[in-house]
């Protein structure tokens, strides 16, 4: 299974692309789109969106996961990466490519084990899971690569374009909320 992530940003949006057999990655492909610094912001938008349509068509996947919510400061800023993820999912609705999506919390946690993890940790355990001599740059691209591995753990065995439809129940997630559950406790006749 061919899987295509994409990290959406109005400067540069990140993109990688990993070959899974379900257990081990490989990367087959990343690194960023982005327009000169002194274009239009509707230009940067049509580079993002052809650059991606071209990465797609040569990375041939099986599906694209897309990073769902994103986290900005200023309205302004939340505005100009929404554009961008939406020429990012035009372009992948062009390709013909079933789309999923995943909140950063839920990248982090298929990725670390952890939903809270930290930007360098992320790029760790990318760097690990896929082999690599060194961490993939710029972070936009780990970012990207990151999608694409936590789909590979996500997804169903049955169809590689949707999330696993039987999520564990949140009580039974770690050992720390059996705990809380009580479910850790040894029973006594």
């Amino acid at each position: 299974m061919r899987i295509f992530g994409i990290d959406p940003g109005s400067v540069r949006t990140g993109y990688g692309c990993v070959e899974t057999d379900g257990t081990r990655h490989r990367l087959v492909a990343c690194g960023v789109v982005s327009g000169p610094s002194r274009a239009s912001f509707p230009d940067r938008l049509r580079t993002i969106h052809d650059g991606l349509l071209d990465k797609l068509r040569a990375a041939a996947p099986d599906c694209v996961a897309l990073e769902n919510l994103f986290h900005a400061r200023h309205a302004r800023s939340a505005l100009l990466l929404g554009h961008a993820r939406g020429v990012a999912m035009l372009a992948v609705m062009e390709a013909g490519l079933p789309l999923v999506e995943y909140t950063p919390a839920e990248v982090k946690l298929a990725v670390t084990g952890y939903g809270r993890a930290e930007k360098t940790q992320m790029q760790q355990m990318v760097t690990l899971l896929l082999g690599l001599e060194r961490t993939p740059s710029p972070h936009d691209a780990a970012d990207a690569l990151a999608l694409a591995i936590c789909h590979a753990h996500r997804a169903a065995p049955s169809s590689v374009a949707t999330p696993s439809s039987t999520r564990t129940p949140r009580h039974l997630r770690s050992w720390r909320h059996a705990q809380i559950a009580g479910l850790g406790r040894r029973r006594t006749p």
